[in-house]
């Protein structure tokens, strides 16, 4: 029991419609030959092999026309009529039916029941749960407050290292357990966090097994609107349990009791209320709030993935952003028109004949008389 009220406080820290596809159906209409005898009337050198010259577009063995009779029209042969015996059947057997499957991974398959929970869980967040949130901030100093936050939040530390080994990252795990070792001793016991300011400059980073196994490529499953928990997945929801259960099962007393187990659930359940406040009010005012719920939750963990790949978030996570939809695919640049020259008139055109080589300049020696003096003796 107090597993699972502890996971349901961290689970509560972190919460887009999938368009299925129909079934596809596609027909491919594919033209019945045609028989020998009409392609031998369409074109008698299909039998023999030989095809009569056309001369002057008059074609041997022709009736001779007279010069002011207008050339006949071709005749067009009826390929298909309805006296023809198996017209109607060679059509249909040469439709070809291909069915495809279309339909993506559901994300919401239980959507009823999470509307139902959520607008629950709406009405006793606006009944109960906010004017607590309200009351805790602004009732209660704020180095106290911050304090609770602190220390609950240091004692889950060894598990965010454990995951950051997990992801093969052993620099940001170092650098946690450096976080829990001075929070804990100079930090007293984790109530100031003085691992984050200067000289440590050591930023807290959450982290769990959910991220360790969105980081390897496990899909989030079906999204579930749970009470005391909220929006999560089924890969959250998993990986937070176990996270939770860590310090029960490893150290034991008291984090097996329900003495650490509810003041932990309240504290993190309203903090998280009180961090996610302004999203939580444009999420309740937004036109359709339960998807605005949903896709917000996924695109803030489709995030969190992406950082651990040090990769950008792949899309907007703002309610603004989410509410106007995804984004139209831009359509590829058209490729520019071919630049045609401009047509020359023949009689344009002159023919360049090349010039004769020009002949090498003369060359012309020319000597002078060169006095060189004799030596002095």
């Amino acid at each position: 029991m107090p597993i699972l009220l502890t996971s349901a406080a961290l689970l509560a820290s972190a919460s887009t419609p999938i368009a299925l596809l129909p079934q596809a159906q596609v027909a491919f209409v594919q033209p019945a030959p045609a028989s020998a005898e009409l392609q031998e009337a369409q074109d008698p050198a299909a039998i023999d092999g030989t095809a009569p010259a056309v001369v002057d577009g008059v074609q041997p063995g022709a009736p001779p026309q007279d010069e002011g009779q207008e050339a006949a029209e071709p005749a067009v042969l009826d390929t298909a009529t309805e006296d023809e015996p198996g017209a109607g059947a060679a059509d249909e057997e040469n439709v070809i039916i291909v069915t495809a499957d279309g339909q993506a991974p559901l994300k919401d398959p239980l959507e009823k029941v999470n509307v139902a929970a959520y607008k629950v869980i709406q009405e006793v967040d606006t009944i109960l749960i906010a004017p607590i949130a309200d009351a805790y901030e602004e009732g209660l100093p704020g180095p106290l407050r911050k304090g609770l936050r602190n220390f609950f939040r240091n004692l889950m530390e060894p598990v965010n290292a454990l995951n950051y080994l997990l992801q093969l990252k052993p620099g940001k795990a170092f650098e946690t357990l450096g976080r829990f070792t001075l929070n804990t001793t100079v930090g007293v016991g984790g109530l100031l966090d003085v691992a984050k300011n200067k000289p440590f400059n050591l930023p807290y980073r959450r982290n769990g097994l959910a991220n360790t196994l969105g980081y390897y490529g496990v899909g989030s499953g079906p999204f579930l609107v749970l009470p005391l928990v909220g929006a999560t997945t089924v890969r959250d929801l998993v990986g937070g349990l176990l996270d939770q259960s860590f310090l029960p099962a490893v150290v034991g007393k008291p984090f097996d009791s329900l003495k650490y187990a509810i003041p932990a659930f309240t504290v993190n359940s309203l903090e998280y209320r009180i961090e996610f406040d302004e999203r939580l009010e444009q999420i309740s005012t937004s036109d359709d709030p339960y998807y605005a719920m949903r896709e917000s939750y996924l695109c803030l963990r489709e995030a969190d993935i992406a950082a651990l790949k040090n990769r950008p978030p792949p899309r907007d996570c703002s309610i603004a952003a989410i509410m106007a939809g995804p984004e139209p695919v831009a359509a590829p640049a058209a490729a520019p028109p071919p630049i045609e020259a401009p047509a020359v008139p023949s009689e344009a055109v002159e023919t360049l004949v090349p010039d004769e080589p020009a002949p090498p300049p003369e060359i012309i020696y020319v000597g002078k008389e060169v006095v060189q003096p004799l030596p002095e003796v």
